[in-house]
């Protein structure tokens, strides 16, 4: 831990984006509590909220991306959690008057904000984060997260529950300037400076669609995680059936579910971060894929308890393998100046392909069986899985000539 804390970068990164975490959950879920509140449980009302995290994604996430690519990363790191923070004092303000709707503007502004503010983080890590510290630094990351899925919900419900909105929204407000506050003391000579750009931003755009195709690994990436959205679209909305249908337990044991979800994720993150020098970015994908391909099936075919805990676990375990080990493999296989462009072409493609088999799912076990999802969300981890033993184990020699993309 220490070689990479060494890193000014690495250390301002992680601390930032322990108050941002902060701020995102206790936001996400005062803004549940208090619709649901205010709504009575009206599952449109939660629909919105929904709506208002994935829609962005598709509209702003190649526009982030490419934006990201021309400007200052540092620049766009700090005004995205200043702007986060404004709109949540904005909203305050609304509701202290009455307006409570707004809260929704909140949660599509920062989705918005994202789009902009992820591009940006690995931009820097890609550009001064030593490669070989790349993994374990990712690792880092990956395990904070991991801490937050499960502290995070836990936290922002007690907020919420005992000083209500109004005080759950000023420390959301609070930890975003935090975060901005950190990242100030990113040092001034990482700043990249400013290279000949296209003239047009959909030229910009069009340049890293033509780079990602150019790129073996990149276009089979770009397939593994299409492939990856589907099959956890399809079974993520599903866990509480497992319970009452499958094990015939209350809906309420499902928490023993998430509780062990949460405890595998956390150890996996720092298990990798041990592991994160001696092991591939191409070993820990497959290893990921492999075993979450095993644990799927076990949960689609258990009817005992302990079974499908076991199942969850090496699941939660595992995952962290599959987001670590996709993340390097990007950032050590992208140039700097199209990092931005890849993120924003990715990531839409894996939500996408979730949002779209999440539709289909309700569908899909009236016409089959609950087991019949299960088993064909495993073959498309599989699936990725032949797909992903196609990438190369080290990082390629340039393959194209990157010239002709700028």
């Amino acid at each position: 831990m220490s070689s990479i804390l060494n890193n000014k970068l690495i250390r301002v990164s992680l601390l930032s984006g322990l108050f941002s975490q902060l701020g995102i959950w206790i936001r996400n879920f005062s803004i549940l509590l208090f619709v649901m509140d205010k709504t009575h449980g009206n599952t449109t009302a939660i629909t919105l909220i929904s709506l208002s995290e994935y829609v962005p994604i598709f509209i702003f996430s190649i526009l982030g991306g490419t934006l990201s690519d021309r400007w200052q990363p540092k620049k766009t790191l700090l005004w995205c959690e200043f702007l986060s923070a404004g709109s949540v004092f904005l909203i305050f303000i609304t509701i202290c008057f009455g307006s409570w709707k707004a809260v929704f503007f909140t949660t599509f502004f920062s989705a918005i904000l994202s789009q902009f503010s992820q591009p940006s983080g690995m931009k820097l890590f890609k550009c001064f984060v030593p490669e070989e510290q790349i993994q374990k630094t990712m690792s880092a990351v990956q395990t904070m997260y991991s801490f937050f899925t499960v502290l995070g919900p836990i936290i922002g419900t007690i907020i919420y529950q005992n000083y209500g909105i109004n005080a759950s929204i000023a420390i959301v407000c609070i930890s975003f300037l935090f975060s901005a506050g950190v990242l100030t003391f990113i040092p001034k000579d990482i700043l990249i400076e400013k290279s000949d750009m296209p003239a047009s931003v959909l030229k910009d755009m069009l340049s890293g669609i033509r780079y990602m195709f150019s790129r073996k690994i990149l276009k089979l990436s770009g397939i593994c995680l299409l492939i990856l959205g589907l099959a956890v679209g399809l079974i993520s909305p599903l866990t509480i059936f497992l319970v009452t249908e499958k094990l015939r337990l209350p809906k309420e044991a499902v928490q023993w579910l998430t509780t062990v979800y949460g405890i595998g994720e956390i150890l996996g993150g720092m298990f990798i971060f041990a592991l994160a020098s001696k092991v591939s970015y191409k070993k820990l994908l497959l290893v990921g894929l492999l075993c979450n391909a095993s644990g799927i099936l076990i949960l689609g075919l258990s009817f005992n308890l302990y079974l499908t805990l076991s199942a969850q676990f090496l699941i939660s375990l595992t995952q962290p393998c599959i987001f670590i080990g996709n993340n390097v493999m990007i950032i050590q296989n992208t140039e700097a100046e199209f990092i931005g462009r890849i993120n924003g072409i990715t990531t839409p493609l894996m939500t996408g392909s979730m949002v779209i088999a999440m539709s289909f799912t309700t569908i899909l076990v009236k016409i089959t069986s609950l087991s019949t999802v299960y088993i064909t969300a495993s073959l498309l981890f599989s699936v990725g899985f032949m797909v992903s033993t196609l990438l190369p184990n080290l990082k390629p020699d340039n393959e194209s000539d990157d010239k002709a993309f700028v």
